[in-house]
């Protein structure tokens, strides 16, 4: 989790977590997870799944990003 500028990713502070889950996850509960983690339980968000190894969730009104990736 990190702050944005002008919407894009500024990098100047950082928050770190990491957790385990099954292969077999679906992407909706990793996304719960990592919302639970941030605190943003309830807020609207726009997930972006890359379809690789990373989601990008942007909440809505706030000027922060989460990259989830995995391996």
């Amino acid at each position: 989790m990190t702050e944005t500028f002008a919407g894009e990713p500024n990098y100047s502070w950082l928050k770190r977590t990491e957790f385990v889950a099954p292969a077999d996850t679906s992407t909706r509960e990793i996304v719960r997870r990592a919302k639970a983690w941030a605190g943003l339980t309830g807020v609207r968000c726009k997930v972006d799944d890359a379809g690789g190894d990373m989601i990008t969730i942007r909440p809505s009104g706030q000027s922060v990003v989460l990259f989830v990736t995995w391996s």
